[in-house]
Parts: C-alpha cells; sequence; structure tokens
C-alpha cells in the first residue's frame, strides 16, 4: 500500500554520476575521505560511463584532474584542447555517444595553482571580469571536445550570459548550460578537495554565498536565468532543502541539486562503524532532495542506485 501510493519516487534517469579524472595514472587512484569514489583513469571512465549507461542514469558530470606540475595562476589546462577534461570528454562521447548526457566542469579551480574559481588580481583577490575572459574559452573548447552541458560553478557575476555569448558566437546554441545558481560556502566540500588534488590557498567566501542568506539565492536565481539558464542547480543539497524548495517553486525550468561530497561521506562513515543502516540512509536522503523539487540529483551513488530502483 505504502509502494502503491507513494508521493514521490526516485527513477535512473532523475540521477547524475558526477566523475573524476586523473591526468597520468595507470591505476585509479581511491579517494580515502570518499569511500568507494575513485579518481579515474581515462580507461576506468569509459567504463563507469557504459556502466551508467546501462543503468539509466541520465548524465554524467566530469572534473579534470590535471598533473600538479601543468597548473598554472590562469588555469591554462583549462582551455588547452589538451587538458585532460578535454581528452576525458572527447573519450566519453565516442564511448556513449548521445546515450548519456556528458556535462563538464565549468571553473577554474582544479586548474589554477592558487586552487581558486578565477584569475587573482595583483591582491590577491579574484578579478570577476578577468575570469570571464576565461570562462569564455573554457565553454568553446569544452563544447568542441563533446560536451552536450558546461556547468558553470565559479559564482562569478554575469558568467551564464558570458558564456551563452560565447558558445552562441561558435554556433553551438545546442550546448546548454546547466547554472551552478545557488553555491554555498560551505563546510561538507571538504572531501572533494581532495578528489580534485585542490592547491586551494584561503577560502571562497567573496564568491560564495552566505549559508545564512536566503533572498541572495533568489536573486542569483533571476540573474542566471536572465542570462539565458537552461538548468539552474542548488548546491550542497541536504543541508539546503528550503532553499531548493524556494528554488523550484520559483522557476518553470529544470531544477538540479548536488548532494555533495561532505553528505556522501558522512553517510558512508557513519555506515561503516555500523552506527546507520547504509542502503536505507542513501534512498531515504536521496527522496528527501527529490521530495523538496529537485528534478535531477548529482550523486556520487547514481549507478549504484540506479541498479537497485531497476531490481524494484
Amino acid at each position: 500500500m505504502r509502494r502503491m501510493v507513494a508521493e514521490t519516487r526516485l527513477h535512473p534517469a532523475d540521477l547524475i554520476l558526477p566523475a573524476f579524472v586523473r591526468e597520468g595514472v595507470d591505476e585509479p587512484v581511491p579517494i580515502a575521505a570518499m569511500p568507494g569514489v575513485v579518481q579515474h583513469t581515462r580507461d576506468s571512465l569509459k567504463k563507469a560511463a557504459a556502466e551508467a549507461v546501462a543503468a539509466g542514469v541520465s548524465g554524467i558530470m566530469l572534473f579534470g584532474v590535471p598533473e600538479e606540475s601543468k597548473k598554472d595562476p590562469l588555469g591554462t589546462p583549462g582551455t588547452d584542447p589538451d587538458g585532460i577534461l578535454q581528452v576525458a570528454l572527447r573519450d566519453v562521447r565516442a564511448e556513449v555517444g548521445d546515450d548519456l548526457l556528458v556535462m563538464s566542469d565549468l571553473c577554474l579551480d582544479e586548474t589554477t595553482d592558487h586552487g581558486h574559481c578565477g584569475v587573482l588580481d595583483d591582491q590577491g583577490r579574484v578579478d570577476n571580469d578577468a575570469t570571464l575572459e576565461r570562462y569564455a574559452e573554457m565553454a568553446q573548447v569544452q563544447a568542441d571536445a563533446g560536451a552536450h552541458v558546461v556547468g558553470p560553478s565559479g559564482m562569478m557575476d554575469g558568467q551564464v550570459g558570458v558564456i551563452r555569448d560565447a558558445l552562441d558566437q561558435i554556433g553551438r546554441e545546442d550546448v546548454a548550460i546547466l547554472a551552478y545558481t545557488v553555491k554555498y560556502a560551505s563546510a561538507f566540500y571538504g572531501p572533494f578537495r581532495e578528489a580534485v588534488a585542490s592547491s586551494l590557498q584561503g577560502d571562497r567566501k567573496t564568491y560564495q554565498q552566505d549559508p545564512a542568506n536566503v533572498r541572495e539565492s533568489l536573486r542569483e536565481l533571476a540573474l542566471d536565468l536572465e542570462e539565458g539558464a537552461d538548468l539552474v542547480m542548488v548546491k550542497p543539497a541536504g543541508p539546503y532543502l528550503d532553499i531548493l524548495a524556494r528554488v523550484a517553486d520559483a522557476v518553470d525550468v529544470p531544477v538540479v541539486a548536488y548532494q555533495i561530497s561532505g553528505e556522501y561521506s558522512m553517510i558512508e562513515a557513519a555506515a561503516e562503524k555500523g552506527w546507520i543502516d547504509r542502503d536505507r540512509a542513501i534512498m531515504e536522503a536521496l527522496t528527501g532532495i527529490r521530495r523538496a523539487g529537485a528534478r535531477n540529483i548529482l550523486t556520487y551513488w547514481a549507478t549504484e542506485v540506479a541498479q537497485k530502483l531497476n531490481r524494484r
């Protein structure tokens, strides 16, 4: 009876798999802070993409981890056609074609030697306008490499409009923009730093949002929609279900939520201690995000959960 009358259901197509690919490794590298998640090789990434397709997952969001020696103040690997993310995009598109939405993280934090999401000025502050120029170039390079969707995650003012113009200039109106519209300066990003081998110095409070604020998020939402966002995201997901619900009620475009590394790692750690039922906790957390209004969810459990849903 409960199954028949359930108001919220998860489906494999609701899920998007975030995946990391690391340059210069011969075997997948386990991420200690995220049990069960790895930095992929190019070959293991292609296998993960194929598994996601078979499970019915809708998309895969790629994050590139370049060799440390290639990082520089401008994040050059992010616009190099032979940078690891662009290579991985071509690999995955060759493997799965259009059977999986191939998405790319559009940000400089993985490729800069200072770890910030943008170019720094002579006082060490993120230069918004100089960063937008880099984002425009990144968008074009990622589109050329095969991205169906680009995900600008740096939280620079005006990023969606600049990226839309850059894509239109090269005739890539077909590439969608998943705007990281609501991205809070959260403590829950901690394990992600290891996943992308972050070189971050300081913090990102000058361009990510204050966890205490709501109206700020709604202003960001209005701006992103005006600039041409095709989908909008709330990140993190679990601690901000109230924000997710407000955003979902306010828009008529798909709303995506990112169940981030800290959310993942807390459940895995508690389950490893025997404190919670792992499978039930995963499904409950994802159902809560879906119930709050997310049309799609980025989750590191995407393929595993999709496989389980298919068996029900």
